[in-house]
Protein backbone atom coordinates (compact mmCIF):
# COMPACT_ATOMS: atom_id res chain seq x y z
CA UNK A 1 0.00 0.00 0.00
CA UNK A 2 1.37 3.44 -0.91
CA UNK A 3 2.21 5.77 1.92
CA UNK A 4 -0.20 8.52 2.88
CA UNK A 5 0.84 11.97 1.64
CA UNK A 6 2.58 14.29 4.11
CA UNK A 7 0.33 16.90 5.69
CA UNK A 8 0.82 20.65 5.66
CA UNK A 9 -1.26 23.00 7.81
CA UNK A 10 -2.18 26.35 6.29
CA UNK A 11 -3.46 29.23 8.44
CA UNK A 12 -5.15 32.11 6.64
CA UNK A 13 -4.94 35.66 8.03
CA UNK A 14 -4.41 34.62 11.64
CA UNK A 15 -4.68 37.62 13.98
CA UNK A 16 -3.60 36.24 17.35
CA UNK A 17 0.06 35.48 18.14
CA UNK A 18 -1.05 33.04 20.86
CA UNK A 19 -3.00 31.06 18.28
CA UNK A 20 0.00 31.00 15.94
CA UNK A 21 2.25 29.69 18.69
CA UNK A 22 -0.29 27.10 19.82
CA UNK A 23 -0.78 25.75 16.29
CA UNK A 24 2.99 25.56 15.78
CA UNK A 25 3.19 23.43 18.92
CA UNK A 26 0.35 21.23 17.64
CA UNK A 27 2.23 20.72 14.36
CA UNK A 28 5.15 19.35 16.37
CA UNK A 29 2.83 17.25 18.56
CA UNK A 30 1.27 15.55 15.54
CA UNK A 31 4.33 15.39 13.23
CA UNK A 32 2.94 17.79 10.64
CA UNK A 33 5.43 18.32 7.82
CA UNK A 34 5.08 22.09 7.61
CA UNK A 35 3.11 25.09 8.85
CA UNK A 36 2.32 27.70 6.19
CA UNK A 37 0.93 31.19 6.82
CA UNK A 38 -1.21 33.19 4.40
CA UNK A 39 -1.20 36.96 4.96
CA UNK A 40 -0.93 36.75 8.77
CA UNK A 41 -2.35 39.73 10.64
CA UNK A 42 0.24 39.46 13.40
CA UNK A 43 4.00 38.94 13.54
CA UNK A 44 4.85 35.21 13.48
CA UNK A 45 7.98 36.05 15.49
CA UNK A 46 6.04 37.90 18.18
CA UNK A 47 7.44 36.93 21.62
CA UNK A 48 3.98 35.74 22.71
CA UNK A 49 3.80 33.41 19.71
CA UNK A 50 7.26 32.00 20.35
CA UNK A 51 6.55 31.44 24.06
CA UNK A 52 3.29 29.64 23.21
CA UNK A 53 5.13 27.39 20.75
CA UNK A 54 7.40 26.18 23.61
CA UNK A 55 9.75 23.59 22.02
CA UNK A 56 8.24 24.06 18.54
CA UNK A 57 9.60 27.55 17.97
CA UNK A 58 11.50 26.40 14.88
CA UNK A 59 8.21 25.33 13.29
CA UNK A 60 7.01 28.92 13.61
CA UNK A 61 10.30 30.55 12.62
CA UNK A 62 10.52 28.38 9.50
CA UNK A 63 6.88 28.79 8.44
CA UNK A 64 6.79 30.29 4.91
CA UNK A 65 4.47 33.26 4.39
CA UNK A 66 2.30 33.59 1.26
CA UNK A 67 0.25 36.54 0.02
CA UNK A 68 -2.81 34.43 -0.81
CA UNK A 69 -4.16 30.91 -0.41
CA UNK A 70 -3.67 29.83 -4.04
CA UNK A 71 0.07 30.47 -3.72
CA UNK A 72 0.25 28.33 -0.56
CA UNK A 73 -1.56 25.49 -2.36
CA UNK A 74 0.70 25.44 -5.44
CA UNK A 75 2.35 22.11 -4.57
CA UNK A 76 -0.61 20.45 -2.79
CA UNK A 77 -2.91 17.64 -3.88
CA UNK A 78 -6.03 17.04 -1.80
CA UNK A 79 -7.27 20.00 0.25
CA UNK A 80 -9.56 19.94 3.28
CA UNK A 81 -10.77 23.15 4.93
CA UNK A 82 -12.25 23.76 8.36
CA UNK A 83 -15.53 25.66 8.36
CA UNK A 84 -18.06 26.39 11.11
CA UNK A 85 -20.57 27.84 8.65
CA UNK A 86 -22.55 26.62 5.67
CA UNK A 87 -20.52 26.58 2.47
CA UNK A 88 -21.66 28.73 -0.49
CA UNK A 89 -21.88 25.67 -2.73
CA UNK A 90 -22.82 22.08 -1.95
CA UNK A 91 -19.29 20.94 -1.08
CA UNK A 92 -19.05 17.66 0.86
CA UNK A 93 -19.04 18.53 4.57
CA UNK A 94 -18.37 16.01 7.35
CA UNK A 95 -16.73 15.49 10.72
CA UNK A 96 -12.93 15.26 11.04
CA UNK A 97 -13.15 11.46 11.47
CA UNK A 98 -15.09 11.13 8.20
CA UNK A 99 -12.83 13.42 6.15
CA UNK A 100 -9.43 12.10 7.25
CA UNK A 101 -9.53 8.75 5.36
CA UNK A 102 -10.09 10.75 2.15
CA UNK A 103 -7.26 13.16 2.95
CA UNK A 104 -4.92 10.22 3.69
CA UNK A 105 -5.43 8.48 0.34
CA UNK A 106 -2.13 8.06 -1.54
CA UNK A 107 -1.14 11.05 -3.64
CA UNK A 108 2.22 12.24 -5.03
CA UNK A 109 1.66 15.74 -3.60
CA UNK A 110 1.24 16.82 0.04
CA UNK A 111 -2.23 17.04 1.54
CA UNK A 112 -3.34 20.43 2.87
CA UNK A 113 -5.44 21.27 5.90
CA UNK A 114 -6.64 24.90 5.74
CA UNK A 115 -8.06 26.95 8.59
CA UNK A 116 -9.27 30.54 8.34
CA UNK A 117 -9.58 33.71 10.32
CA UNK A 118 -10.51 33.68 13.99
CA UNK A 119 -13.39 36.12 13.52
CA UNK A 120 -15.13 34.88 10.35
CA UNK A 121 -13.23 31.90 8.95
CA UNK A 122 -12.50 31.40 5.27
CA UNK A 123 -14.02 33.47 2.48
CA UNK A 124 -16.31 31.70 0.01
CA UNK A 125 -13.67 31.67 -2.74
CA UNK A 126 -11.17 30.10 -0.31
CA UNK A 127 -13.66 27.43 0.78
CA UNK A 128 -14.15 26.45 -2.87
CA UNK A 129 -10.46 25.51 -3.12
CA UNK A 130 -11.17 22.51 -0.88
CA UNK A 131 -12.38 19.10 -1.96
CA UNK A 132 -13.88 18.49 1.49
CA UNK A 133 -15.06 20.74 4.31
CA UNK A 134 -14.55 19.73 7.93
CA UNK A 135 -17.15 20.71 10.52
CA UNK A 136 -16.55 19.74 14.13
CA UNK A 137 -19.86 18.55 15.65
CA UNK A 138 -20.11 21.13 18.44
CA UNK A 139 -23.25 22.11 20.35
CA UNK A 140 -25.58 24.16 18.08
CA UNK A 141 -26.02 26.83 20.75
CA UNK A 142 -22.32 27.75 20.58
CA UNK A 143 -20.58 26.25 17.56
CA UNK A 144 -17.58 28.59 17.27
CA UNK A 145 -14.31 27.19 18.61
CA UNK A 146 -10.97 28.82 19.30
CA UNK A 147 -8.66 28.33 16.30
CA UNK A 148 -6.00 26.34 18.12
CA UNK A 149 -8.60 24.19 19.92
CA UNK A 150 -10.24 23.32 16.62
CA UNK A 151 -6.88 22.44 15.10
CA UNK A 152 -6.13 20.14 18.05
CA UNK A 153 -9.37 18.22 17.41
CA UNK A 154 -8.71 17.93 13.67
CA UNK A 155 -5.03 16.96 13.95
CA UNK A 156 -5.83 14.33 16.57
CA UNK A 157 -8.37 12.84 14.15
CA UNK A 158 -5.72 12.86 11.41
CA UNK A 159 -3.23 11.06 13.66
CA UNK A 160 -5.79 8.42 14.64
CA UNK A 161 -6.79 7.84 11.01
CA UNK A 162 -3.12 7.61 10.00
CA UNK A 163 -2.49 4.83 12.50
CA UNK A 164 -5.64 2.98 11.45
CA UNK A 165 -4.62 3.21 7.79
CA UNK A 166 -1.13 1.92 8.58
CA UNK A 167 -2.58 -1.11 10.39
CA UNK A 168 -5.18 -1.88 7.73
CA UNK A 169 -4.77 -4.58 5.11
CA UNK A 170 -3.25 -3.33 1.82
CA UNK A 171 -5.82 -2.14 -0.69
CA UNK A 172 -5.69 -1.10 -4.30
CA UNK A 173 -4.79 2.57 -4.45
CA UNK A 174 -7.26 4.83 -6.29
CA UNK A 175 -6.01 7.05 -9.06
CA UNK A 176 -4.16 10.13 -7.85
CA UNK A 177 -6.04 13.29 -8.81
CA UNK A 178 -4.34 16.35 -10.21
CA UNK A 179 -2.98 19.03 -7.90
CA UNK A 180 -5.20 21.74 -6.45
CA UNK A 181 -3.28 24.51 -8.24
CA UNK A 182 -3.51 22.75 -11.63
CA UNK A 183 -7.28 22.59 -11.31
CA UNK A 184 -7.42 26.26 -10.31
CA UNK A 185 -5.44 27.18 -13.45
CA UNK A 186 -7.83 25.19 -15.64
CA UNK A 187 -10.87 26.86 -14.06
CA UNK A 188 -9.42 30.33 -14.64
CA UNK A 189 -8.68 29.49 -18.28
CA UNK A 190 -12.12 27.94 -18.82
CA UNK A 191 -13.83 30.90 -17.15
CA UNK A 192 -12.07 33.34 -19.50
CA UNK A 193 -13.16 31.26 -22.51
CA UNK A 194 -16.78 31.05 -21.34
CA UNK A 195 -16.86 34.83 -20.87
CA UNK A 196 -15.30 35.34 -24.31
CA UNK A 197 -17.87 33.11 -26.02
CA UNK A 198 -20.87 34.56 -24.19
CA UNK A 199 -21.78 31.50 -22.14
CA UNK A 200 -21.06 33.55 -19.02
CA UNK A 201 -22.04 37.14 -18.32
CA UNK A 202 -19.85 39.32 -16.09
CA UNK A 203 -22.55 39.87 -13.46
CA UNK A 204 -23.20 36.11 -13.00
CA UNK A 205 -19.79 34.66 -13.88
CA UNK A 206 -18.56 34.22 -10.28
CA UNK A 207 -21.66 32.30 -9.16
CA UNK A 208 -21.77 30.04 -12.21
CA UNK A 209 -18.04 29.29 -12.14
CA UNK A 210 -18.39 28.42 -8.45
CA UNK A 211 -20.81 25.66 -9.44
CA UNK A 212 -18.38 24.34 -12.05
CA UNK A 213 -15.52 24.48 -9.55
CA UNK A 214 -17.54 22.45 -7.06
CA UNK A 215 -18.27 19.79 -9.70
CA UNK A 216 -14.64 19.43 -10.75
CA UNK A 217 -13.16 19.40 -7.24
CA UNK A 218 -15.61 16.70 -6.19
CA UNK A 219 -14.78 14.70 -9.35
CA UNK A 220 -11.02 14.83 -8.60
CA UNK A 221 -9.84 14.50 -12.22
CA UNK A 222 -6.55 12.72 -12.81
CA UNK A 223 -3.65 14.52 -14.57
CA UNK A 224 -4.59 12.76 -17.82
CA UNK A 225 -8.23 13.83 -17.48
CA UNK A 226 -7.13 17.38 -16.70
CA UNK A 227 -4.97 17.37 -19.85
CA UNK A 228 -8.05 16.31 -21.85
CA UNK A 229 -10.07 19.20 -20.41
CA UNK A 230 -7.23 21.64 -21.12
CA UNK A 231 -7.07 20.42 -24.71
CA UNK A 232 -10.81 20.96 -25.10
CA UNK A 233 -10.54 24.52 -23.79
CA UNK A 234 -7.64 25.31 -26.13
CA UNK A 235 -9.42 23.90 -29.17
CA UNK A 236 -12.71 25.63 -28.36
CA UNK A 237 -10.87 28.96 -27.99
CA UNK A 238 -9.19 28.42 -31.39
CA UNK A 239 -12.53 27.55 -33.00
CA UNK A 240 -14.25 30.57 -31.43
CA UNK A 241 -11.62 32.89 -32.91
CA UNK A 242 -10.97 31.24 -36.28
CA UNK A 243 -14.06 29.16 -37.01
CA UNK A 244 -14.41 25.38 -36.65
CA UNK A 245 -12.11 23.10 -38.53
CA UNK A 246 -13.78 21.48 -41.54
CA UNK A 247 -13.25 17.89 -42.57
CA UNK A 248 -12.90 17.40 -46.35
CA UNK A 249 -15.84 15.51 -47.79
CA UNK A 250 -15.03 12.30 -49.70
CA UNK A 251 -15.07 12.68 -53.46
CA UNK A 252 -17.80 10.79 -55.35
Amino acid sequence: MSAAPPLVVILVATAGPLNLGAVARLCANFAVQQLRLVAPRCDPHDPQALRMAVHAQDVLRNAPVFPRLDAALQDCGRVAACSARVAPEPLPTASPEQVMPWLLQPHPLPAALVCGREDHGLHNAELRRAGRLIRIPTAPAYSSMNLSHAMAVVLAAHRTASRAAADAAPAAAPHAPCGAAQLTDLLEDAGALLLETGFLWPHTAVARMAKLEGILRRAEPSPAELALLRGMVRQLRWAARHGPKTTPQPQP
